[in-house]
């Protein structure tokens, strides 16, 4: 049975504190135990004179690390209700917002699949480094539920529309499309990150940064831009449908098919937890509504059913409840936003 210690590594490799997210067979998918283990790194490095720099990495050749482990919040649903994932999203959150907020440069080094509770790691930090293998997703909607982990506060500062499209569709973003869409800042090529990783025990990050950073690649989403924002543009999921269908745009149908096999509530949920999230001053205050919305979304349906065909079963057929965008309601949407539905974070 792995443990926390485990499942995460810490060390001291000269100025640096390593993280290593080590279930690489789960493709590093987060626990709640793993969650506190790197909080507790992060304060004790806080106030240790001798770590300057943190540096998070994932075991394995596939990825940082695909997502929260949703099988143990399916099972906690089924068995008790949704208690444990109450508590798991109330201390992931709090992570991804000292993560942001953290005094001394964290570094994330995002090679190979970054999903979903990966890209909370990541994708706050000060330093975010991508590789041409990299893949990053926001993949929620396909499994029952809005994005989280202050997605909805990356998605929504995306330029144009494009983060609307990402969160509906949970395309991947290459490199160069996270670059652009503000996942990342920098592109380091694969065959060097070992040696940009050393460097980091020794250097400042910035100047290791200037030693190994090459131009990212051009991001294919720009190049589609017009289309996206026009469509995505519009006030409702239905709508944004009918645009992308009726767009014939190259890639626009595509999209459309996409979003049509995703959750109905889950689409709705988030795309009103976008623009609710651009009204919002920062992150924190973004992570609280993520936060109600979770804890909503224990009591919908899609969400159990979303993990059951994506993960459980592994069957790829959810039967979404309700099964067509016209039958969720205004009221349906709305109660996921309600802040009697969660008591806060305490950012």
């Amino acid at each position: 049975m792995t443990t926390a210690d485990d499942a995460v590594l810490l060390r001291r490799e000269g100025r640096a504190g390593r993280i290593t997210l080590n279930r690489p067979r789960a493709l590093n998918a987060l626990t709640h135990a793993m969650v506190r283990r790197i909080a507790g790194a992060l304060d004790a490095w806080e106030h240790d004179a001798a770590v300057t720099t943190v540096v998070l990495d994932g075991a394995g050749e596939r990825g940082l690390c695909a997502g929260g482990d949703v099988r143990a919040v399916h099972d906690d649903v089924r068995a008790g209700g949704g208690a444990a994932a109450r508590e798991f999203w109330r201390d992931e959150y709090r992570l991804n917002a000292r993560i942001a907020a953290y005094p001394k440069p964290y570094v994330a080094l995002m090679d190979g699949l970054v999903m979903g509770g990966g890209v909370g790691l990541s994708a706050h930090g000060g330093i975010r480094v991508v590789t041409e293998r990299s893949s990053v997703a926001m993949p929620e909607t396909g499994i029952g539920f809005a994005p989280d982990v202050g997605g909805t506060f990356l998605l929504s500062r995306a330029p144009g529309e494009l983060g609307t499209h990402l969160a509906l569709t949970t395309a991947r973003m290459a490199p160069g499309d996270a670059v652009h869409a503000g996942f990342a800042d920098h592109f380091v090529p694969a065959a060097r990150l070992a040696e940009f990783t050393a460097a980091l025990a020794e250097k400042d990050p910035a100047e290791a940064v200037r030693a190994f950073a090459a131009p990212a690649p051009a991001s294919g989403l720009a190049v589609h831009r017009d289309w996206i924002d026009r469509c995505y543009a519009a006030g409702t999921v239905e709508e944004i449908l009918g645009r992308l269908t009726d767009s014939g745009a190259a890639g626009a149908e595509e999209a459309a098919e996409a979003i049509r096999g995703k959750s109905p509530t889950a689409l709705k949920v988030t795309l009103s937890a976008l623009r609710r999230a651009r009204r919002l001053p920062g992150l924190p205050e973004v992570l609280e509504q993520e936060y109600r919305v979770m804890c909503a979304s224990l009591a919908d349906p899609d969400l159990l059913e979303g993990i059951r065909a994506q993960v459980v079963d592994k069957d790829r057929t959810p039967r979404w409840q309700p099964a067509k965008l016209e039958d969720v309601t205004d009221a349906d949407v709305a109660r996921h936003f309600a802040t009697t539905a969660a008591p806060g974070l305490g950012l």
